[in-house]
């Protein structure tokens, strides 16, 4: 199994791991990252099925995703880490601050959940994509991936995100579908003893932000915080206001 990923910022930094959402890569983190290199070891990767990691057939497990991020950070001599996860990018950094609370120091969980959807609507998902391809559904998850603003004015990028989304892997897509749908962390993550630090796009059509609260409520002394004028990919449409939240829970709990 070969995961991509790479290291850019201090190298004598406190790493801090990006893990991205599903149906695009480490790039949803380009316009954040110029804001944490000068002080972090910055670690980003393309999950399986994603990007140029390999794409084994599907199912996967969310254990898969977990067992993923491990390698990498092992395999970087990453420890004690920041671990920022959008999407199940998020539900992986919980999974690993569960099973692996030795790689993490502290998590930023971005418009994710402790449970997204229900295992009829993912299996509906995956018939269509089956059938028609991602294609066949770009236009709906674009319209929960941003903003009605966005979409109404910055068609280019929205053109090449539906790019991204297009040309993902289809066994990668379908499997990371079947990870999500089998996914359901509600009886765990009170298990979680990291700070912890709950963001969401207030125009999020994925996982709107009942649900993102719903999840901060679940983990111990957990922040939540809203991103204004953002949809599901907030570290996209805002990522002013997403690093402004970013650093300050940083700051304030001496991570930085």
């Amino acid at each position: 199994m070969t995961i991509r990923y790479r290291e850019d910022g201090n190298p004598g930094g406190r790493a801090m791991v990006f893990a991205n959402s599903l149906g695009t890569d480490m790039q949803v983190w380009e316009a954040v990252l110029p804001a944490f290199t000068d002080t972090f070891r910055v670690i980003r990767y393309d999950e399986r099925g994603h990007g140029l990691s390999d794409a084994p057939p599907a199912p996967y497990s969310l254990q898969d995703h977990v067992l993923d991020i491990a390698a990498v950070m092992e395999a970087a001599g990453a420890k004690d880490s920041i671990v920022v996860g959008l999407s199940v990018g998020g539900m992986i950094a919980q999974g690993l601050a569960i099973e692996r609370p030795d790689l993490v120091a502290a998590l930023v969980l971005c418009d994710t959940a402790h449970k997204i959807g229900t295992p009829e609507m993912w299996e509906q998902r995956i018939g269509l994509i089956r059938k028609g391809g991602i294609a066949a559904l770009a236009e709906p998850i674009l319209e929960r991936w941003f903003s009605a603003s966005f979409r109404e004015t910055k068609a280019v990028e929205l053109g090449l995100w539906r790019n991204m989304l297009t040309r993902t892997p289809l066994e990668g897509y379908l499997g990371t579908c079947c990870s999500i749908r089998d996914a359901d962390l509600t009886d765990r993550v009170g298990a979680i003893r990291v700070p912890t630090l709950c963001l969401c796009g207030t125009e999020d059509g994925a996982t709107p932000p009942e649900l993102v609260r719903s999840m901060a409520d679940l983990i111990p002394g957990a922040g939540f915080m809203l991103i204004p004028e953002a949809g599901h990919l907030p570290c996209v449409e805002n990522p002013a206001a997403f690093v402004s939240a970013v650093t300050r829970f940083l700051e304030e709990n001496d991570l930085v």
